[in-house]
């Protein structure tokens, strides 16, 4: 019987490449969405994969959300905690909404979608969490005080949980991207991204989210029960950890 997989932010960018990842390695996915309606539909029309509206940031939301997928397609056995948001600010600037906003959803939204399905993965004795971090939560980056707290929080949430859950059969493990080519970012300027992006970026190119769906799908395998609480770096070399 083919594993559930529940991909948050998972219809765009790249949730959208680790959904359609998961699906070729077998997985029966469900792909979250908050906001964009016409995009959700495209990808399921696209893709065929189950897509289903609820913010992160909401606890209720979250359980119902879930109870709903576990409904239609089964208990989750892989759960990829991929939605994030930036409001991007310096710091003597940030407004406590802006705070607020990108913990809500990057930190607490990792609480908010595991804590209803680790209970159910333990019971079963198998389970997959993939969290994606980020460089900038590696190595901090300037205008971004909320946005690398939260990612950086998401690394220690990864190892704590993955020390409770080993011995249930339960890996959780995260994968930090570096700059990817979505289309949030091939939409900066040019000139931008040739003098200032690329050059710090040893390989000397944006990743693919391609790249970093294949990181994911190798971890939510039975071939990766071995590793957890780990921290993949997948950011052509800007960072090491």
């Amino acid at each position: 019987m083919a594993r559930v997989a529940l991909v948050t932010g998972g219809t765009r960018g790249i949730g959208a490449a680790i959904s359609k990842a998961l699906k070729a390695a077998g997985c029966e996915v469900a792909a979250n969405y908050a906001g964009n309606d016409a995009a959700a539909e495209a990808f399921r029309a696209e893709t065929g994969i189950a897509v289903y509206k609820w913010s992160v940031a909401d606890y209720d939301a979250c359980a119902a959300g879930i109870k709903a997928v576990e409904e239609a397609q089964g208990p989750v056995d892989i759960l990829v905690n991929n939605a994030g948001i930036t409001r991007d600010g310096m710091f003597h600037k940030m407004t406590p909404q802006q705070w607020k906003e990108v913990i809500d959803t990057n930190l607490t939204g990792l609480f908010n979608m595991t804590h209803p399905v680790f209970p159910g993965m333990r019971a079963r004795g198998f389970g997959r969490i993939i969290n994606i971090s980020s460089v900038n939560g590696q190595k901090g980056q300037m205008g971004q005080v909320n946005y690398s707290a939260a990612k950086a929080g998401d690394i220690g949430f990864t190892r704590a949980l993955a020390q409770e859950g080993a011995f249930k059969g339960v890996t959780v493990n995260a994968v930090c991207p570096g700059y990817i080519g979505t289309e949030m970012v091939r939409a900066i300027d040019a000139e931008v991204l040739k003098k200032n992006i690329l050059p710090q970026i040893p390989v000397g190119r944006l990743g693919e989210p391609e790249e970093i769906a294949r990181c994911v799908a190798f971890l939510a395998s039975d071939d990766a029960g071995f590793i957890t609480g780990s921290t993949i770096s997948a950011n052509g070399g800007q960072f090491f950890s």
